[in-house]
């Protein structure tokens, strides 16, 4: 997913002009500030030294006897410099040896101002185990040779997936019990407690995917092809309501996680095991969430092999069975899942007021959404939209670290909530805003305001998301949720306002209209 490139500059050197040798100097430097390439050390000997000492020493005799003679020339008075060469007048030597000179002497430069370290033996890396990434390999990379048609090779591709996804499943599970769990539960960075209910049920999936996993494989003929796969799943998918226990869980396990993080101990162990080479640079929670993210892909692995199964296969009367079965197990974890959620958010509320405790957040079942939003102050708000009400909190902890939410004004009921969408580049006029919305600008962007019909107490909420595709989730969700309500409250009103039936008419919803015999036998009684 990530592809690193690293480029190398190399510094080549040219020959120049004697009188220049000051400038490569300078190029020379300017290079080292972008170039962060170690440069070469170039050592002299002792003989070389001595002779360019010599060399120097001629060149300042030349210069004393010119400086004796009596001159009529104007002579230009030479600017200070902290460089030698600005020092030594250039003579009247041969071109090949004033370049040598000069490349020599700007080398020497360069190395007496930064003198570089010796560069460090790599050590070779020891081979991991565990490879960073997984090879991704199909069916057709397992079969010398095959003679079936395109769409019983697309079957095979995603039965061969379905396979493949439970054995890197396996292989993760315990991985996350051996690298993880023991060796936390063995040098007491968690209690056994906290790890209980961190990595709940986690450990009884195992088995059940390699149960899965030792049938599939059963099935592969001397070909490596599946036939009939249908009954294999239609008999294992009810082992997928184990499920149900560990994924609401989750909710629980995710908060005393990144409560955990907060500690010392616990932080560098799960940064070293994640820096390592067999996470893939997954972190723990990454692990733990694999089984939900294993569970809604069931359906659509079915959908694609009964969309490549022909209409005369055996699996074409037990795969929409199959199919039904493993949506209807989805179905149910998603909706126990959500019910422990808002069971959970529901505990973590504190409330300013007793005004504040609606008992539309107490029948509340599930949550629509929840997240963080900006009020017309500018300030962060978690807010929470329950199955029957709106909650706008603070966040906050308890004394053991824990989170907590502080209910901010009057939640507001969902069957009397008014939902405007404020368009983006409306002005922002009036003082609603504050300026909190704008950032400076006159226009608002990302921003929806909600409000209560019936109680007083309730003021107009403006709100604002983090980017368009946060706004339009809230704003449907809001919706559905007043819709829902709304639909609720006047059924809830219809069956109270309705009498009750008369038993004595009870017989009646037992005739059928279609006999004529039995519609005699019940009027002559």
């Amino acid at each position: 997913m990530e592809v690193d490139e690293m480029g190398e500059t190399r510094t080549s050197w040219s020959a120049v002009p004697a009188g220049t040798h000051t400038i490569l100097c300078d190029h020379a430097a300017k290079k080292r500030k972008q170039d962060p390439a170690p440069e070469p050390v170039i050592r002299i000997t002792e003989d070389e030294e001595e002779e360019e000492e010599e060399e120097e020493g001629e060149m300042m005799c030349d210069h004393m006897k010119d400086s004796e003679e009596p001159s009529t020339k104007r002579v230009k008075p030479v600017a200070k410099s902290n460089s030698l060469t600005g020092v030594i007048t250039p003579t009247k030597t041969p071109a090949l040896k004033r370049i040598g000179q000069s490349i020599s002497r700007s080398i020497s430069f360069r190395t007496e101002a930064r003198p570089l370290p010796p560069t460090p033996l790599r050590s070779r890396a020891k081979p991991s185990s565990f490879p960073r990434r997984r090879n991704s390999q199909c069916w057709s990379d397992t079969v010398e040779s095959h003679d079936l048609t395109a769409k019983e090779i697309k079957r095979q591709e995603v039965i061969y997936e379905l396979t493949q996804g439970e054995r890197q499943l396996i292989e993760d599970l315990s991985l996350v019990k051996k690298v993880y769990y023991e060796p936390m539960l063995k040098l007491e960075i968690m209690t056994e407690s906290e790890l209980g209910q961190i990595f709940g049920t986690l450990d009884s999936l195992i088995p059940l995917h390699e149960d899965l996993l030792s049938r599939l494989e059963r099935l592969r003929g001397s070909e490596k092809t599946v036939g009939q796969v249908g009954p294999t799943l239609l008999h294992w998918f009810p082992c997928l309501e184990a499920y149900v226990t560990y994924c609401c869980n989750q909710v629980g396990a995710k908060a005393l996680l990144d409560q955990k993080k907060h500690e010392k101990r616990v932080e560098h162990f799960l940064r070293l095991c994640q820096e390592s080479s067999f996470s893939r640079k997954l972190d723990l929670w990454n692990f733990l969430d694999l089984p939900r993210s294993r569970l809604v892909k069931y359906p659509l692995l079915l959908k694609e092999i009964q969309k490549c199964t022909p209409p005369d296969h055996p699996d074409e009367d037990t795969l929409p069975d199959a199919l039904e079965l493993v949506q209807s197990i989805v179905a149910e974890v998603n909706k126990k899942t959500g019910e422990a959620e808002c069971q959970f958010y529901r505990r973590g509320l504190t409330y300013l007021e007793e005004s504040q405790r609606l008992p539309e957040i107490r029948q509340s079942r599930f949550l629509f959404c929840h997240g963080e939003l900006k009020n017309n102050k500018g300030q962060r708000l978690h807010v929470f939209l329950f199955e029957l009400a709106l909650v706008l909190t603070r966040p906050g902890e308890d004394r053991e670290g824990g989170q907590l939410f502080h209910v901010y004004r009057q939640p507001l009921p969902n069957a009397l909530i008014n939902l405007e969408e404020i368009p983006d580049g409306e002005p922002a006029g009036g003082g609603t805003f504050r300026g909190a919305f704008t950032g400076g600008n006159d226009k608002v962007k990302n921003c929806f305001r909600v409000s209560s019909r019936g109680r007083s107490k309730a003021h107009p909420y403006s709100l604002q998301a983090n980017d368009s595709f946060s706004k339009q989730q809230w704003i449907t969700c809001l919706r559905q949720a007043i819709v829902q309500s709304r639909d609720r409250t006047a059924q809830t009103s219809q069956s109270q306002l309705s009498p009750p039936p008369d038993p004595a008419l009870y017989h009646i919803a037992e005739l059928s209209l279609s006999s004529d015999t039995e519609m005699t036998d019940h009027t002559s009684r």
